[in-house]
């Protein structure tokens, strides 16, 4: 089995996934869901669905919810439109990236801040020896 075709047939299932998510599914509990990647194990038996859920984690966990219970549907549905002899069970997993960028947002806000207090810090700073610490050759005299 190529890693070509794993990935031809992981992409194929992310999309079919968010055509028929696009659809909408008679479940009430489903927020707005984007899948952002699918993971094709080498034997495509299993594909792993990452997603992320626009809102809060109430609707994060009610999205999981609906996804767990769509699974079977789902899976049927990629099934009779990929044509492959045997489907890949479906694994909808919780895609950390917005926490991720949530988190990497507030160090950088933090760095920003610690860099603006070490400008302050320095703008009145005085040296603590000579201003030009370096050693000059000193200069002969005469009697030398």
């Amino acid at each position: 089995m190529s890693s070509e075709r794993q990935a031809r047939l992981a992409d194929r299932i992310r999309v079919l996934i968010a055509q028929r998510l696009e659809k909408g599914l008679r479940d009430p509990r489903l927020g707005f869901v984007t899948i952002t990647d699918v993971k094709v194990t080498g034997d495509l038996q299993h594909a792993s669905v990452f997603y992320t859920v626009l809102g809060d984690e109430k609707e994060r966990a009610d999205t999981a919810e609906a996804l767990k219970s769509a699974t079977g549907m789902l899976r049927s549905e990629v099934g009779r439109q990929l044509q492959v002899r045997l489907t890949p069970s479906l694994e909808f997993i919780a895609d950390a990236i917005p926490e991720n960028a949530g988190h990497i947002e507030d160090l950088l806000r933090e760095a920003r801040e610690r860099d603006e207090q070490v400008a302050g810090l320095a703008s009145g700073a005085a040296y603590a020896g000579e201003a030009d610490p370096y050693v000059k050759p000193r200069e002969l005299d005469e009697a030398d």
